[in-house]
């Protein structure tokens, strides 16, 4: 069984899509099975206290202008998709709110990911279900109780999923990664189990395929120098 291999770029092209698509290219090149984009409505994920608050970035001082900057509109996506599409990888995107789960529709992707902060979001849950694409859903920062609602719910849908074990922490210190529960949700749930790592080194990701992740997702980036 060969393991997915998932570039995460999220956010990393930093606004940029020039970055973005030399992100893509990179990936492609080194064997990546697919590329994954973050895509927020900002006035629906954050509150105007959030946003308000200050926070110095290249594009200003506000929390509001660091997340606007970094989001990319359909010009970008539309861009995006020709290029995937040219060079023959997968490409999707983790919604963070419906409004957003809408706005990637119309370009067909494979997939749909959940992010962990989604995870409890059970409206969320049935809007993505119901779309009946292949889901990887992240399970950070949830108890067990909180993936079987998820389970629940996609089997209720008949969509299929693949579970992704992941520790909330960026970077997380290896010393909590717990990979053993790629096994437990594997036995707990009986259903493909992948792995999202956000440490620093690539051994735990060697060592969750060895535990039989069949889908691993990491971020990647151009310098862990550049903002963000």
């Amino acid at each position: 069984m060969s393991t997915y291999i998932i570039a995460e770029i999220g956010i990393n092209h930093n606004g940029d899509l020039s970055i973005a698509k030399e992100l893509i290219r990179i990936a492609n090149e080194i064997g990546c099975d697919a590329v994954k984009f973050q895509k927020r409505t900002i006035n629906v994920v954050y509150s105007p206290e959030v946003l308000d608050a200050p926070r110095k970035s290249p594009w200003g001082e506000t929390q509001r202008e660091q997340k606007e900057g970094l989001e990319f509109g359909e010009d970008e996506y539309d861009d995006i998709d020709t290029y995937c599409r040219e060079l023959g990888i997968d490409w999707f995107a983790s919604a963070w709110d419906i409004g957003a789960l809408d706005f990637l529709k119309k370009y067909k992707s494979k997939y749909n990911k959940i992010a962990s902060a989604m995870t409890t979001n059970l409206d969320f849950l049935e809007a993505v279900a119901n779309e009946g694409k292949k889901t990887f859903i992240s399970t950070g920062m949830c108890g067990l109780d909180d993936v079987q609602t998820a389970v629940d719910i996609f089997r209720r849908k008949e969509c299929e999923f693949v579970l992704l074990h992941s520790v909330s922490l960026y970077p997380a210190p290896e010393e909590v990664l717990n990979l053993k529960c790629i096994e437990t949700l594997r036995k707990q749930f009986d259903c493909p189990v992948g792995y999202s790592g956000h440490e620093a080194s690539l051994f735990p990701s060697v060592m969750a395929a060895v535990l039989g992740a069949e889908v691993i997702e990491r971020h990647i980036t151009l310098d862990r120098a550049m903002y963000g």
